[in-house]
């Protein structure tokens, strides 16, 4: 019990530090210390200051350095640096861009009336406008839309890398990614005038950082940022031999100096998982977390998520604890054991197909082989392999197991009147009316919908068990705690921020089964000088596996 309690406090303190460690990290990525004496040599003083009048001119090219020609495309010439604002330009493509090809945007600010070529003192940077990416496949309603199918393929047929494929070639492969068009180009610049102090730089702005020799004075160019974080998948449109003009909605807004430095990081954290292997889908998750999030929200978000973290492993810690001592299935609904186990396979095949985030995708795998694993202790299974064949057998029940067993199979049966016409008709519904790329995908669609509507349902054959033997002490409590803690955490969030109606009604069902449970706990309490199934009491040591009632 020593050796429990002291993992526990070790991991609960790492956890405490890294905690401190990473408001210490944020803390200093959003405060820089400024220069205390403006008018010495060691101040770095801003451009912006002299109020000069600056325009910003955007040109695309092949080549990230222009070789080859360049076209301009946009041009402010009354460019306010404090200002904001958003326009729609229609880009024509060049040939090689429509042949699978890629295109580049060079953005300067730079003096007005004066060609960005020219100006010594202009600041540039180059964003790439297209991105490669596999096609989303057509979805069909399986009933009334087989034909539209056939047609999307026919239109596929005759793509061959930008071109119609000559005849007797195979076309390109489904999974073959093409050119994708960026439909946004969003800027920034720094409008703090901020001294920066040459002995406390940041490292992360300085490769940003353009600076000239004004007399006895170092003066920095503003500070352009391009924020690809922006760059949604949902904004991608796929480029063929006959798009030849496209638009591009360019977006600007000034940005603090704090805010700059943070986007850096994030945008740096995100191109380093996609070095990693991460695909444009799995970082795009990624950045709908810093882009849909308000600044101030995503510190709170983060905070709230490392508790939720916590919760979860403490609560996987001690639901692995119970089972792995569990030797009798009293009290405990099999059924509901089951299910678990299918819902939570069910939603990683779900996930799989849907391309998830491996960072949401592993945990989800890890998930379901523990529940397979609790089916095996569930129902006794012991696998012995004969002749490289796997043989089953299944362990006998008790009197005490075959009486919670008939409790079990009553409550599936009243169950059973509600639960199976609803989720037939949802299958046939999905079936009929919405759309999929096949019939996989309607079948694990349909079961995964059935699973998040209706998967609460199953957590009541457990309080039917209860309540026909007036107990609840062969219950892990504490693993149940740390789902509650969890719960409720979801259930602000989902209030707090804008989520559906029916997932803010998912969390505040679940709610109300959980405090049934802790009714039924204050309705029934444990005796805590009983020994329970595995010969031990509350205040006495183990003393053998001897069952007593």
């Amino acid at each position: 019990m020593f050796l429990k309690t002291s993992f526990t406090t070790l991991v609960v303190g790492v956890f405490v530090v890294y905690v401190l460690h990473t408001c210490w990290v944020m803390y200093g990525i959003v405060y820089t210390k400024p220069c205390d004496s403006p008018k010495k040599d060691n101040c770095i003083t801003p451009y912006l200051a002299g109020k000069p009048k600056l325009q910003l001119s955007i040109y695309t090219a092949l080549q990230s350095n222009a070789n080859g020609g360049h076209a301009l495309i946009f041009k402010e010439d009354d460019f306010d640096v404090y200002g904001k604002f958003e326009r729609i330009v229609n880009v024509s493509l060049p040939k090689k861009t429509r042949n699978n090809g890629t295109l580049y945007a060079l953005v300067f600010v730079h003096q007005a009336g004066v060609s960005p070529w020219e100006d010594p003192r202009q600041v540039h940077l180059v964003a790439q406008l297209t991105t490669y990416m596999v096609p989303k496949p057509p979805e069909i309603s399986l009933i009334s839309r087989e034909d539209e199918l056939q047609d999307q393929e026919s239109q596929n047929a005759k793509r061959y890398d930008g071109r119609a494929a000559p005849k007797g070639e195979a076309t390109s492969s489904p999974d073959r990614p093409v050119s994708h068009w960026r439909s946004r180009l969003t800027l920034n610049i720094v409008s703090d005038h901020f001294l920066f102090d040459r002995g406390h730089l940041p490292s992360d702005v300085h490769r940003y950082l353009r600076v000239f020799q004004n007399g006895k004075k170092m003066v920095y160019l503003p500070l352009l940022f391009v924020d690809e974080l922006s760059n949604r998948v949902k904004d991608l449109l796929e480029i063929n031999s006959t798009s030849t003009e496209l638009p591009l909605a360019v977006s600007y807004d000034s940005i603090s100096l704090g805010r700059l430095r943070f986007w850096i990081h994030m945008q740096d954290a995100v191109y380093s998982l996609q070095q990693f292997g991460f695909t444009e889908k799995d970082a795009d998750e990624i950045k709908g977390i810093f882009v849909d999030t308000n600044l101030y929200f995503l510190a709170l978000t983060f905070f709230v998520a490392a508790f939720h973290l916590l919760f979860d492993f403490l609560a996987f810690k001690n639901d692995i604890s119970f089972w792995k001592q569990k030797k009798s299935m009293v009290g405990m609904s099999s059924k509901a054991v089951l299910w678990r186990c299918f819902s939570t396979i069910v939603i990683f095949l779900y996930l799989f197909d849907e391309q998830t985030s491996l960072l949401v995708l592993i945990p989800a795998g890890i998930g379901s082989i523990i529940e397979v694993w609790k089916v095996k202790k569930a129902l006794k299974i012991q696998v012995f392999w004969k002749g490289g064949k796997p043989t089953f057998l299944f362990g006998k029940l008790d009197e005490s197991e075959r009486r919670t067993e008939e409790y079990d199979t009553l409550a599936m049966k009243y169950l059973s009147y509600l639960l199976y016409p609803l989720c037939i008709g949802g299958a046939i519904y999905a079936l009929i009316f919405l759309r999929y790329k096949s019939w996989y995908s309607w079948l694990i669609n349909s079961l995964v919908n059935g699973v998040y509507a209706f998967g609460f349902l199953f957590m009541l054959p457990q309080l039917f068990v209860n309540y026909k033997l007036k107990s609840v002490a062969h219950l892990p409590w504490k693993a149940f705690m740390y789902k509650a803690f969890n719960t409720f955490i979801d259930d602000v969030f989902a209030f707090i921020i804008t989520m559906p109606t029916s997932h803010r009604l998912a969390c505040f069902r679940d709610d109300v089964v959980f405090l049934i449970y802790l009714y039924q706990r204050w309705l029934y309490p444990v005796d805590k000088t009983r020994v329970n199934e595995y010969g031990v009491s509350y205040d006495e040591k183990p003393k053998g596996k001897t069952h007593k009632d």
